[in-house]
């Protein structure tokens, strides 16, 4: 039976989702290092509440729920280390995803999404259930908050899926992608708002981070989730997560199309 275009997208991410659920030992075990660091994080940031109670919109409760909110986001927006497509490249195996039927990078975008559904339910709401259960945090007031960040929350997958893509593109054009990879794990780490919320940085370095997309990858929903934005921001900020989406997207479909014409593969 012939799948329709809506069809064929779900069961690709079905089986995204399924890979991962594969391995529920691995994922009990990330859990439990989400919340052990969940808990030295929030102690750090309890002591700076200590002197003062709120910092750039921030108040303790809210710090503490972003705390519990990133250790569960990180592995659904996954900022850090994927290189499958590079290890395709490098090996030659992106040859046979190019002459299916479907481009390369929907299939793996529809797989991520999969992916990041599995870890929303499984290393997401693990973290925040303890963190609710030890902490008062600051949860959405009303159904349009909580809607906007689903939607952020999407969206900050796409704006991450579309960085990730451009840094394991570039093993078209070198030997080994680990350089990279590791400097945009390390640059997204500290920009996107997973060691410190950005509206904690000086003026000048958050004006900095918010120039790039990192923020768009996971501050963005935590302000929309304890409430720091509110109103028109929020839909700002949405605008601005599509935009980064957009561009990212574009701009890793149109170098893999560089890297295409370029391609050798030998073998026999």
């Amino acid at each position: 039976m012939r799948l329709t275009v809506p069809r064929f997208d779900w069961e690709i991410a079905r089986r995204g989702y399924a890979r991962w659920a594969a391995y529920p030992a691995a994922s009990v075990a990330g859990s439990f290092t989400n919340v052990v660091f969940g808990f030295l994080r929030t102690y750090v940031l309890l002591a700076l509440f200590a002197q003062r109670d709120n910092v750039n919109g921030y108040s303790a409760a809210a710090a503490i729920t972003y705390v519990w909110l990133t250790q569960g986001m990180i592995m659904t927006t996954f900022i850090w280390g994927w290189n499958e497509l590079a290890q395709r490249i490098r090996t030659g195996d992106i040859a046979i995803d190019l002459v299916r039927p479907i481009h390369p990078l929907r299939l793996g975008l529809d797989f991520d999404l999969g992916r990041a559904m599995y870890h929303l339910l499984f290393r997401g709401l693990p973290p925040l259930i303890v963190g609710a259960l030890f902490f008062r945090l600051v949860l959405p007031a009303d159904p349009i908050t909580w809607l906007a960040f689903v939607v952020s929350l999407l969206l900050a997958v796409l704006v991450s899926f579309g960085f990730r893509l451009l840094y394991n593109i570039v093993a078209f054009w070198t030997l080994d992608n680990r350089g990279p990879a590791m400097i945009a794990s390390l640059v997204g780490t500290l920009r996107s708002g997973f060691l410190v919320p950005v509206a904690f940085f000086p003026g000048w370095l958050a004006a900095v981070a918010h120039a790039t997309p990192f923020p768009a990858m996971l501050q963005t929903p935590v302000d929309i989730f304890v409430g720091v934005a509110q109103g028109p921001t929020v839909a700002l900020d949405l605008v601005i997560q599509l935009a980064w989406a957009a561009v990212l997207l574009i701009a890793a479909r149109a170098l893999f199309a560089l890297g295409v014409r370029r391609l050798e593969v030998q073998g026999g």
